[in-house]
């Protein structure tokens, strides 16, 4: 990727090339600038930059009057990990807009005077939590928060709708996850549980927890269910990164994920299926009671 490009176009790039992976796209196959910011949640104006710059690369190629088609087979990208003090800041943003002390639309300004922080890692931080669908730039000056503070009936009616679409794509006769996920997912839980918990570690844990969720429901070889997860997750994002459970949650999170984990190792996806829908209600009653 290209030294010049921003932290968004980076990220966005990275999420094209995935998605190109995930739909096992061909050479010749169309990228339409719509249906990628639709199901990237970002405007098409940096969709249309990141396609330029996969161009540039030769991965992506320009037809005049008939839009961006598909060159070659970009290889993976490495996702980068967030440093620690970035992840502290993003901690910072979701307290504060849980806690009242941001509201729906705010001001860069605004931002570092609450946080104490300079204008760059606020801004990092703003780029990033824009290229996750988090917030958006106001026209004119600001941003803008895509989705109000949820309260307890939103997300009981959220675990709701995950209980219905998480246990459906274990059981679709498509199911299929490579072994290569499963070691990676492995590996990813039990270093988090050995690790020592700090406040930041909650953005970790989310990301983690978001692609473990979002992994099994592509496993289901149904795009609206994946679709589905990927919304459910940019949904919670914000009020994960301010973990409320502890540490004790974190440990029996991580093991009911390497039991779901082991089981469709296995190949055994009725237990995998309802496993899910017990850790999934155990975490409905654990965010009831926050």
């Amino acid at each position: 990727m290209s030294d010049a490009s921003t932290p968004l176009q980076q990220d966005l790039m990275r999420r094209i090339i995935d998605v190109i992976h995930d739909d096992d796209l061909k050479p010749g196959a169309r990228l339409r600038q719509n249906q990628l910011a639709a199901r990237l949640s970002v405007s098409r104006t940096p969709v249309r930059i990141a396609l330029e710059m996969l161009a540039e690369e030769g991965f992506v190629q320009h037809e005049p009057n008939r839009g961006m088609r598909l060159a070659t087979i970009p290889p993976r990208v490495e996702k980068p990990e967030t440093p620690p003090e970035d992840e502290e800041l993003l901690v910072a943003i979701a307290r504060l807009r849980r806690e009242g002390g941001l509201a729906e639309q705010f001001a860069e300004l605004e931002l570092m005077r609450l946080t104490g922080c300079e204008r760059t890692p606020v801004r990092h931080a703003l780029i990033k939590l824009e290229g996750l669908g988090v917030i958006e730039r106001r026209q004119g000056y600001g941003w803008q928060f895509l989705d109000p503070v949820r309260d307890a009936r939103a997300r009981a009616e959220s675990y709701d709708f995950r209980l219905l679409i998480e246990c459906a794509a274990i059981m679709s006769p498509e199911f299929s996850l490579s072994a290569d996920w499963i070691k990676s997912m492995q590996s990813r839980h039990e270093a988090m549980l050995s690790a020592p918990w700090t406040d930041s570690s909650s953005v970790t844990l989310f990301e983690m927890n978001a692609e473990f969720h979002l992994g099994i429901s592509a496993a289901s070889g149904n795009r609206y269910i994946k679709e589905a997860m990927h919304r459910q997750n940019q949904l919670r994002r914000l009020s994960n990164y301010n973990w409320q459970h502890g540490s004790d949650r974190v440990a029996v999170t991580c093991r009911e994920h390497l039991e779901i984990l082991e089981r469709l190792e296995r190949g055994d996806q009725e237990v995998a299926a309802a496993l899910m829908r017990k850790h999934l209600m155990g975490a409905r009653g654990t965010a009831k009671a926050r």
